[in-house]
């Protein structure tokens, strides 16, 4: 992929990295928790369960002031 590439500006694969970012993050704050790596998986379903509807709901708000 090229920085001209469409896909790279579009506002579905820019969430879909901000989203993987999160989930990142959420990662980290778990496996310090834990005391240990817990996993992207884990993390992963975590996120989804604890935090993702919360979190969409004030991406796409902050997402919309500025398109």
């Amino acid at each position: 992929m090229t920085d001209a590439d469409p896909l790279k500006n579009s506002k579905l694969y820019q969430e879909c990295l901000a989203e993987k970012h999160e989930i990142l993050r959420h990662k980290y704050f778990e496996s310090q928790k834990a005391g240990r790596d817990v996993g992207f998986d884990r993390a992963f379903l975590g996120w989804i369960r604890f935090h993702r509807d919360q979190w969409r709901m004030e991406h796409r708000q902050k997402f919309q002031k500025t398109s």
